[in-house]
């Protein structure tokens, strides 16, 4: 017997074939995500295809027989200081704060996220003040004991050793809310089973919690790394000769392109090996628990002495990390400040917000409809797509400053040209004479964070109500509009605080790539800190570090609701 469509049901009769999701009507979605790629691999192929290029004036062999070898070690140094550093203040104060019980725990547990909130150069620029040979902790050395300067040894903060401090301090709450997730999701069951079989609380903790968090503290340890090589402002001011500050000197002070491109490409082999270093790190070691419970494990109280000890190892880093340069620089900011807080001040803050908002925003739509594409065409390209899309954050400032004003440059004087040719019009150049450019080079650098936040956005969405939006005869266009927009609000908005926040924030790119009449917040205070004026530099730095604590907030009550997860 025959079977009419129209006698079927709406659901049935209007179900997709196997395949139709790669039709026609999802190709402009595809057609997207592989040109949003392919601007993400721009930089890359750029800074790669100068690899062998020759220099002007030789001035890669230049670099390569003087102060290659030492950026080289000191990098290799920072990575070492910096792993070890953040490894050990994320990993110890997590362990405090999941397995015991003591005075000020449940603070400690969300405040230690918030040197996040503080870039690296800004803690440099306020310990500078603190430590330097007039600032208050010499000077009162000096009035206390009688000394002179020939009478006594300081340690220079303005060294290698301090810049791993400050990127430590600033840096290891990576490693804190990875270990500490992975302490509270895996440890509770294993180690009530530890400690069943005679181990003592520390044996089961290095012996069985430890290695079961291994690929999580791997993996905040790779993002403080690769923060940590993205860096200029810290190794610029404190001197500490790096990849960064050498594309910066190649490309403003000599005046090569070339070899700014060919050290920036040395960069990044550092960042994908620190990248394969962790995925290597795994091997093929399976972590997960097999069993169905996984509540957290009880809290061993602590009193005395040992409670006082797991305070202060909360409170240091803390205080170092944010307390003490946040009061130093309110303090340099109430007292002195910048002479130019008014009209000046303003129209900095306003170029910056213009900057990461419309970074922001072009962010979040991007993420948006990659992760919408990559939700309904699940082919091999559109995998590749997404993965290529969220290279950028894995990249330096730097290297993607010197990947994108490569070819753009080119670009705008081919523009140029073809005005003056066609219409004898002089427009000078569109691009990198505004902020596009910019805003291009930080959408390739922070676009990973707003995917990453709408991706775990999607992911909350059940299939069905797709299935559900096209069964009642709506477009591709309509079911994201009137079905995934309202779902994803939250999502949306997170992932543009979290660009917001990375931009106003940014200073290697910012540096590089700003336009004439456009400065912003981040090269305002580095500009002051490098002449040597601190008090000055601390208007811009505080408000920076103002605006950088709404996504700590955010996340310290995310941290707060969560905290009966690791209760017993």
């Amino acid at each position: 017997m025959p079977v009419h469509p129209e006698t079927l049901p709406l659901t049935v009769r209007s179900r997709p074939a196997p395949g139709a999701l790669r039709g026609r009507r999802w190709s402009w979605l595809l057609a997207f995500a592989l040109l949003t790629a392919a601007l993400v691999a721009v930089p890359i192929l750029s800074v790669g295809s100068h690899v062998f290029a020759g220099g002007t004036g030789g001035t890669w062999a230049h670099l390569a027989s003087t102060v290659l070898p030492d950026y080289i070690v000191t990098t290799l140094w920072l990575c070492l200081g910096v792993g070890i550093g953040v490894t050990m203040l994320g990993v110890g104060s997590a362990w405090l704060v999941t397995r015991h019980q003591f005075t000020g725990r449940a603070t400690f547990e969300w405040a230690l996220v918030l040197p996040l909130a503080m870039p690296a150069y800004v803690a440099a620029y306020t310990y500078t003040d603190l430590l330097q040979y007039v600032g208050p902790v010499q000077t009162a050395l000096r009035e206390a004991f009688g000394w002179r300067r020939t009478d006594y040894w300081f340690p220079d903060v303005r060294s290698t050793g301090g810049a791993v401090l400050m990127f430590s301090l600033v840096l290891y709450p990576y490693v804190y809310l990875m270990a500490r997730t992975a302490f509270i999701e895996r440890g509770g069951a294993t180690i009530e089973v530890a400690r069943s079989l005679g181990l003592t609380p520390w044996q089961g903790w290095l012996r069985v919690s430890l290695p079961m968090a291994r690929p999580a503290i791997a993996g905040g340890v790779a993002l403080a790394l690769m923060e940590t090589l993205a860096d200029f402002g810290t190794v610029s001011y404190f001197a500490v000769q790096t990849f960064t500050t050498g594309i910066y000197r190649a490309w403003f002070s000599l005046g090569d392109r070339v070899a700014a491109a060919q050290l920036a490409l040395v960069l990044l082999a550092f960042v994908i090996a620190v990248l394969v270093f962790e995925r290597l790190s795994r091997g093929r070691r399976r972590f997960a628990e097999t069993g169905q419970h996984r509540g957290g494990a009880h809290r061993a109280p602590l009193t005395g002495r040992r409670a006082a000890l797991a305070w202060v190892a909360c409170a240091l880093p803390l205080a170092g990390g944010f307390l003490l340069p946040a009061g130093l620089l309110l303090r340099m900011a109430l007292t002195e400040g910048d002479a130019q807080f008014g009209e000046r001040f303003v129209r900095l803050a306003g170029n910056s917000v213009l900057l990461a908002g419309l970074t922001a925003l072009l962010a979040v739509a991007l993420a948006l409809l990659i992760g919408y594409a990559a939700r309904v065409h699940r082919g091999g390209a559109m995998r590749w797509a997404h993965r290529i899309a969220g290279l950028g954050y894995a990249l330096p400032g730097s290297v993607i400053a010197v990947g994108v004003l490569i070819p753009v440059t080119r670009l705008d004087h081919a523009l140029a040209a073809l005005a003056q040719q066609w219409f004898g019009l002089q427009p000078g150049l569109l691009i990198t004479g505004g902020i596009a450019a910019l805003v291009y080079a930080c959408l390739v650098r922070y676009l990973t964070a707003a995917m990453q936040a709408v991706d775990a956005g999607l992911a909350k969405i059940t299939p069905s109500m797709d299935q559900a939006a096209r069964s009642l005869g709506h477009t591709p266009a309509q079911t994201l509009r009137r079905v995934h927009l309202p779902l994803l609000r939250g999502s949306m908005l997170t992932a543009a605080l979290l660009v917001f926040i990375d931009v106003m924030k940014e200073l290697p790119a910012t540096l590089v790539m700003r336009p004439f009449n456009f400065d912003t917040l981040a090269p305002q205070a580095y500009t002051l800190a490098a002449d040597e004026r601190l008090a000055e530099a601390s208007t811009a730095a505080l408000a920076i570090v103002a605006v950088g604590l709404l996504p700590m907030v955010f996340i310290c009550r995310q941290i707060a609701k969560g905290r009966a997860v690791g209760a017993s």
